[in-house]
């Protein structure tokens, strides 16, 4: 193997994932009463359960830019190696923080001129951008060059197809995507926003549904619109803190499309701080977007 994938945190990679391609993970970071918590903690599983009791209770919690200096340590220490590297990082649509690692890659160039040094914006966020990570690792791991991981990247990054739904419209209203009276009368009608992520990597509504199941099946709706030979993929569906409604939505791809390999995974802390416990989210290859 002569280079290294890099990803941030809010990729959501499972951890059996990032220790069986032995992916380096540049950790986001959170905040919540003035305290400082990390996303991701190199060979720990975190327990999430207390973050999403917290936001349940309406405590506040919030995110900043990767920091530059574990950006700089993370990519500086793959390069002293000897490995090429790839970088694959949050979209520039929902955060600055694909621009901070861009940007250090580019200084680092310079020291390391005969080195391949690359960087994706996946365009893409939590599981979805994981799923991306994840067809890296896979074509890394059958023989693909960098060049062929890269170009597959850019060829198939906005075929990433991010669906996704909240219970609480709170969340979607502290973060300004929603007005406080549309949160309001949403919350005593039912209504149920049907989101997405779109070709500029930005957060987008595309319905309001009422009432949850509705919601969790109107994911599985665009999925069967859109799929891309559905029966060969990987799915990746994530969830804050709703396990049974993330397994209800698996249960529906597997028979509707008959997908046979799926994975599961609570949202990490960064995006769930925004997204409030009781999102769903499901991630799949499609036509577009």
């Amino acid at each position: 193997m002569s280079y290294k994938i890099v990803t941030d945190s809010s990729a959501n990679l499972p951890l059996d994932i990032i220790n069986k391609y032995d992916v380096d993970i540049i950790s986001l970071a959170f905040y919540v009463k003035g305290q400082e918590y990390f996303s991701y903690i190199k060979g720990r599983e975190v327990d999430l359960k207390p973050f999403y009791t917290m936001m349940r209770n309406k405590e506040l919690a919030t995110t900043s830019l990767v920091s530059r200096r574990e950006c700089y340590n993370v990519f500086k220490k793959i390069l002293d190696q000897g490995y090429d590297l790839i970088y694959i990082g949050f979209s520039s649509g929902l955060s600055g923080s694909f621009h901070v690692g861009a940007s250090i890659l580019e200084e680092l160039r310079e020291s390391y001129p005969d080195r391949k040094i690359m960087h994706i914006d996946s365009l893409a966020a939590e599981m979805g951008q994981g799923l991306l990570v994840y067809h890296a690792l896979k074509q890394q791991e059958s023989g693909c060059t960098i060049d062929e991981v890269y170009h597959w990247q850019m060829q198939n990054r906005l075929h990433l197809c991010h669906w996704f739904t909240v219970e609480d419209l709170l969340f979607l209203k502290r973060g300004g995507r929603l007005s406080a009276a549309a949160a309001v009368f949403g919350t005593i009608l039912s209504i149920k926003p049907v989101m997405h992520i779109d070709d500029g990597g930005r957060l987008v509504p595309m319905a309001k549904v009422r009432g949850r199941k509705t919601s969790l099946d109107a994911l599985v709706d665009r999925m069967e619109a859109t799929a891309i030979e559905p029966t060969e993929q990987t799915v990746f569906i994530s969830h804050g803190d709703c396990l049974e409604d993330a397994e209800y939505v698996s249960r529906q791809v597997q028979e509707r499309l008959g997908v046979k390999e799926i994975r599961i995974g609570i949202i990490e802390p960064v995006i769930g701080s925004h997204a409030g416990p009781g999102t769903i989210a499901l991630f799949f290859l499609g036509t577009e977007r």
